[in-house]
């Protein structure tokens, strides 16, 4: 009987880069013949469809069968994944590190700390350790993983090839400058730092100019608020933060954006730029983490945090003719070399690498399904009765001394 190759992930979101990978990986196994499911602890509404409970599917595994583990967070489901007695692929798509979330997300900051633990553990459970991009694969050649080896993210274009939201074509088609961001409003991104950068430019060069902030804001809400004071204090106007938006409307929004500005100081890749590279919208990206890997000699990148220095450089990709022309053609060459790249082919060569090799030996480690669901159980129990955990009842009050003060004999 044919192995099956399932994958596993914390949560499967519509719009999430991780997510919209393994929906990718499923169609390119299933193809090839292989059973596979996602599994995952929960989903969004719009994905509901698309996911196997990660409590139900534990007593139907079998040793013969393949997970693909993607890691970038610490998860109940990766916990379980470890523990099972099937061969695993890790695809590493980074962890952002837990101090950019200490004091406005503690949850997200705990679970970011614990995966970046964790991680170490898997480096002799796993087969075969992927990097989402070549910066990942290094932090996993330098962590002792081997073999590692680089499964490329080839984005599909289709969801931001459709027609294109009127509305917003609308809005924001006229005489303005456009500069867009497009990711989830979190402090590793540095909206902050994009506000400034655009104030500095809408200040100095461009006073007819928005800042498009295209983004959920879910579990950052706090943060938004305080990007939106801090637009207010230093007085940049027509700063939008547009939350999470459809494709129709991540397309319009692409189609009337003049350029795309980044200040991220983390990814692991960043899908959203070579979406900006697809729909012919320069990028200016701060050069960090896995971003000029990325870019692969696109766009332009810089390296400081002055915002006036990056203000000047804005204006001038959009003013020098010549510069721009250039600019895009080394997006569209970098661009077609990631696409020349044949995903499915990649994919299917490490499968077959690994149900071919000889099998790794399992960690002292086990678990039960009744012990999972008893995890999750409590999991749920803080996240939706956070007041449960404080119904205890309170500790006895300290023995008081039968002797007055001061008269111990």
């Amino acid at each position: 009987m044919m192995p099956a190759v399932h994958q596993a992930l914390a949560t499967l979101r519509y719009g999430d880069a991780i997510s919209h990978q393994a929906l990718g990986i499923r169609r390119v196994l299933r193809d090839a013949g292989f059973a596979s499911e996602i599994i995952a602890a929960n989903a969004d509404a719009r994905s509901q469809d698309q996911f196997v409970d990660y409590r139900a599917i534990a007593d139907d595994i079998r040793a013969d069968d393949l997970v693909i583990n993607h890691f970038s967070v610490g998860s109940d489901v990766t916990r379980l994944a470890f523990a099972l007695p099937w061969r695993m692929i890790l695809n590493y798509h980074n962890i952002t590190p837990p101090e950019f979330f200490v004091g406005i997300h503690d949850d997200l900051a705990r679970l970011c700390f614990q995966g970046r633990r964790e991680l170490g553990a898997h480096r002799t459970r796993v087969d075969f350790a992927l990097g989402a991009s070549a910066f990942n694969r290094a932090e996993l050649d330098a962590m002792g993983f081997a073999p590692t080896a680089v499964l490329p993210v080839v984005p599909d274009f289709g969801h931001i090839s459709g027609p294109a939201d009127p509305w917003i074509t609308k809005a924001f088609d006229d005489d303005c400058t456009n500069v867009l961001f497009v990711g989830r409003i979190a402090p590793n991104k540095r909206q902050d730092n994009v506000i400034r950068h655009f104030a500095a430019y809408q200040r100095t060069f461009k006073p007819k100019s928005r800042l498009l902030l295209a983004g959920s804001a879910e579990g950052f809400e706090r943060y938004q608020m305080q990007l939106q004071a801090l637009a207010r204090r230093i007085g940049a106007r027509d700063v939008l933060f547009l939350g999470q938006v459809t494709n129709e409307q991540l397309t319009a929004l692409y189609e009337v954006a003049d350029v795309f500005l980044s200040a991220s100081e983390h990814e692991g890749f960043c899908v959203p730029l070579v979406e900006a590279f697809h729909a012919g919208v320069p990028v200016l990206a701060l050069a960090r983490a896995a971003v000029p890997a990325t870019l692969d000699g696109g766009g332009v990148l810089y390296d400081t945090t002055d915002s006036d220095e990056v203000a000047a450089l804005l204006h001038r990709l959009l003013t020098d003719e010549a510069w721009l022309a250039r600019v895009l053609a080394a997006q569209e060459a970098a661009l077609d070399r990631l696409e020349a790249q044949d995903f499915a082919a990649t994919l299917l060569g490490f499968v077959e690498q690994v149900l071919a090799a000889p099998r790794r030996p399992m960690p002292a480690v086990s678990v039960t399904l009744q012990e999972v669901k008893a995890i999750a159980g409590l999991h749920e129990i803080r996240e939706a009765r956070p007041l449960a955990y404080h119904r205890l009842p309170p500790p006895p009050p300290p023995r008081r001394s039968l002797w007055p003060l001061g008269a111990r004999r």
